[in-house]
């Protein structure tokens, strides 16, 4: 009983030492964009949502109100390791509104590339890997038929895999290896973010169905791995089943030029993340962009198809330069 009066003071006193907040001061800075780490002179003390994201309470609302005559003003987010979101404009002067992309990654695609070109199947790797995409085509004809919209928008979804599974895989090897790739890391990866600025653009011109989004969910993760391991077994083998499938895909936008012509299908204005990403026109069209598109899945069927030609000829991508930001 002697010891429990002795230690209840003790703890009463360190107690509010350790848990009371009133010698925490307000934050210089905080960090991203709520109070969730709190710094004072007893050091981090963690807020209410444990490192979350959430942002800061109504209560630190309303004294900042206080503080500024009862209004709250609009501050910059800063953050306590010092990362800032620095204001991009464009060249007439105008702000940068995309946060996916920066101007310096934006072009004007080639549109002079020969959308004919065709790797013709010689050796049985080559007529197998053919024979993949044609069978991989034939499921897509009778779901998706002539809605050219979800076609483009589904196919891409799956074009997007191959170029981050080959530059994830480069990577690895790179470091394993302590050797450089030839810069072929980069151009895979550059493929995967093109492919994926393709699917971006589409989003806003079609919205895909509940099930066309379970279907991309199933058909990734089969597609993922099975490239995966494709590309472990044989790079040469992945590349050229890429090459023959953005053959196909240029094919399909083909179809879908001729439907716009058609008026089966309305040539509406372009999405704005289309004109600023390829520098279309202000009055550019779907049609614009669908051209865009194509020409940008011929220049990946040439890198891959170039990529297959190195393997067969016995030598390693790094011993040849990477067509890097070849459009």
């Amino acid at each position: 009983m002697g010891s429990r009066m002795a230690v209840a003071p003790a703890m009463k006193i360190v107690g509010n030492r350790l848990f009371s907040t009133a010698a925490i001061f307000r934050p210089a800075v905080f960090g991203f964009n709520n109070n969730a780490i709190r710094y004072g002179a007893a050091g981090p003390v963690f807020g209410p949502r444990f490192m979350g994201t959430a942002a800061v309470s109504a209560e630190e609302d309303g004294e900042e109100a206080k503080l500024t005559g009862g209004k709250k003003e609009d501050k910059a987010v800063m953050s306590y390791w010092g990362v800032e979101h620095k204001k991009v404009v464009k060249e007439d002067g105008s702000q940068w509104k995309w946060t996916c992309f920066r101007p310096w990654d934006t072009y004007s695609s080639d549109l002079s590339i020969d959308l004919g070109k065709h790797h013709l199947p010689v050796t049985w790797m080559d007529k197998l890997a053919q024979w993949t995409v044609k069978t991989l085509r034939w499921p897509t004809d009778i779901f998706f038929q002539r809605r050219y919209g979800c076609r483009a928008m589904m196919l891409e979804t799956v074009a997007a895999v191959p170029g981050m599974v080959g530059g994830m895989l480069l990577h690895l090897s790179s470091l394993r290896r302590f050797e450089h790739s030839g810069g072929w890391i980069r151009s895979l990866l550059e493929e995967a973010e093109n492919e994926r600025m393709h699917l971006m653009t589409f989003m806003e011109v079609s919205q895909p169905r509940w099930y066309e989004r379970a279907l991309v969910i199933a058909v990734q993760g089969v597609f993922f791995n099975a490239y995966f391991l494709g590309y472990l077994i044989s790079p040469k083998f992945a590349h050229r089943v890429v090459g023959y499938l953005e053959e196909e895909a240029i094919h399909s936008y083909t179809e879908f030029l001729k439907e716009i012509d058609k008026g089966n299908i309305d040539n509406v204005p372009a999405p704005a993340i289309a004109i600023d990403y390829w520098r279309l026109q202000p009055g550019a069209t779907l049609r614009d962009v669908v051209m865009v598109v194509r020409a940008d899945e011929a220049h990946h069927r040439d890198v891959n198809h170039y990529a297959s030609d190195i393997h067969v000829q016995g030598l390693k991508l790094k011993e040849l330069p990477a067509p890097v930001g070849y459009h």
